[in-house]
């Protein structure tokens, strides 16, 4: 039947990652290079050929902003190949434009996939409220709580003390209160200059030093993160942040409610959720894009929230041949 519900199956995560693959090839062509509108329309255009053929009817819940705006994934476009099943999409072609024109580490290509109708948009509201963990604090922090009572919360679930804690955030001013605070509870403070997607994901991951995500990010990336830290079994709350009053009146009006905390599966819900990144530069999760002498290595990661999977993808694409 024509309407029958398709759920998406294990078979679309190595698709997505030749999606994240050919972005992130593209852009670390403009690696250090300062010109950051033309990394991610490199990316961008990519991105886009690649996800074209993938096998879903997926709509994009978070793009590259509004259709006069962005050209190509706007959000609201169609994408994929247009059979079963049918998703909601997010994309951020590069997370960390300024990492990747200044040549820093831990720019990502990324993609995220839910069933349709699972995926929270935004609306105007650029900005939240975050706070994210791993599977071990998961279900013992809040939003509610103070930056302090958060950390001793994560310090009691590892079995350790505050000082052996450490927070990521992004460096913003904006966030100076957060910093002194958690210095003042005697945690340490990993600072990180944009990318807040592979920021969320570092929380998770045990191999990675930060236990704690605090700070106002973009919304979208808080989206693209709660598809991830479902299949790393962590967790991701937000809050939206208007910048302005107009923001605020605007979002209103829409019946966004500013008081709310959602939840990971308020941002992506449903049952069957994929994320996939690409290395664009070198981070603490995935190599960036190297550039050998026949060919391009890339190092990718994909997880399933259904099953919890996580698997690390090391591709090499000889060259006039890769994706």
């Amino acid at each position: 039947m024509a309407n029958e519900h398709v759920a998406p199956d294990r078979n679309l995560a190595l698709e997505l990652v030749r999606v994240t693959e050919a972005a992130a090839i593209a852009a670390s062509d403009w690696v250090g290079r300062g010109d950051k509108m033309a990394a991610d329309k490199a990316a961008v255009d990519a991105m886009r050929e690649f996800i074209a053929t993938v096998p879903m009817d997926g709509v994009v819940i978070i793009g590259e902003g509004e259709k006069d705006e962005a050209p190509m994934l706007f959000n609201g476009e169609r994408v994929g190949n247009g059979s079963p099943p049918h998703v909601d999409i997010a994309v951020d072609p590069i997370d960390g434009t300024t990492l990747t024109s200044l040549g820093r580490g831990g720019a990502v290509a990324v993609i995220a996939v839910a069933e349709s109708g699972a995926m929270f948009n935004p609306g105007p509201c650029v900005y939240m409220d975050k706070l994210a963990v791993g599977p071990v604090a998961k279900g013992r922090v809040s939003l509610e709580l103070s930056i302090t009572e958060n950390l001793l919360a994560v310090a009691k679930a590892k079995g350790t003390s505050v000082d052996k804690i450490t927070a990521i955030v992004l460096d913003r001013p904006r966030h100076e209160g957060i910093i002194d605070e958690i210095r003042g509870a005697g945690a340490r403070v990993h600072l990180i200059g944009d990318g807040d997607v592979a920021g969320a994901i570092a929380t998770a991951w045990p191999e990675s030093e930060p236990d704690i995500l605090f700070g106002i990010g973009g919304t979208p990336e808080g989206v693209i993160a709660a598809a991830a830290l479902a299949g790393l079994g962590g967790e991701i709350q937000g809050r939206l942040y208007a910048r302005d009053e107009s923001e605020r009146d605007q979002a209103l009006a829409l019946g966004y409610d500013l008081n709310r905390i959602l939840s990971t599966s308020d941002l992506c819900g449903g049952e069957h959720s994929f994320f996939a990144a690409t290395g664009i530069t070198e981070g603490e999760l995935l190599r960036g894009v190297r550039h050998l002498t026949t060919g391009i290595r890339t190092q990718s990661m994909v997880t399933r929230s259904a099953t919890g999977t996580v698997r690390f993808v090391d591709t090499y694409h000889k060259f006039g041949l890769h994706y």
